[in-house]
């Protein structure tokens, strides 16, 4: 039997593992370590400053949402305000105030057309004599104020003439 010397310090290598032997080399081959070295160096660093871009770009974005949380706070405050300004002013003694500011009195009693014209009902002009059923004390100042006079008042351009 012939045997094969062996190869620098190898032992001798049969069947599979001899044919896998050949693949790998048979001297100890001096790769440059700098290029890996540098290409190692370069992903870590690359992949250091990846990760500082995005925690900084996930910190603003904290900020941004945390400025946005607070103005919508503030917004639904305000909306919260003036919503009770609207109730305040549609109530119903508000209402009624607000009118007898502006000289209106409560309308009398309203007649009503029915599909064949016919009127129903007997309309009656408003008075302002009439009184309101519920009186706030805002309204006691105006309501104690004597209304004014027909005659004192001005006249409508669309006022009804005698000769019309």
């Amino acid at each position: 039997m012939t045997r094969k010397p062996e190869l620098k310090g190898r032992p001798e290598l049969r069947g599979r593992a001899a044919r896998l032997a050949h693949l790998l080399p048979t001297g100890r081959a001096q790769a440059a370590r700098t290029p890996f070295v540098l290409l190692v160096v370069l992903l870590l660093g690359g992949g250091l400053i990846g990760l500082l871009v995005l925690n900084s770009a996930l910190s603003e974005g904290a900020f941004r949402l945390d400025d946005l949380q607070r103005e919508t706070k503030e917004l639904t405050d305000e909306e919260q305000a003036l919503q009770r300004d609207i109730d305040a002013y549609s109530a119903p003694d508000a209402l009624q105030r607000r009118a007898r500011e502006l000289g209106m009195v409560p309308g009398g009693d309203p007649a009503f057309l029915g599909p064949d014209g016919k009127v129903k009902g007997v309309p009656s002009a408003a008075s302002a004599a009439r009184s309101p059923l519920v009186l706030v004390p805002e309204a006691l100042a105006t309501a104690t104020a004597p209304p004014p006079s027909p005659e004192s008042a001005p006249r409508s351009p669309h006022a009804s003439t005698p000769g019309r």
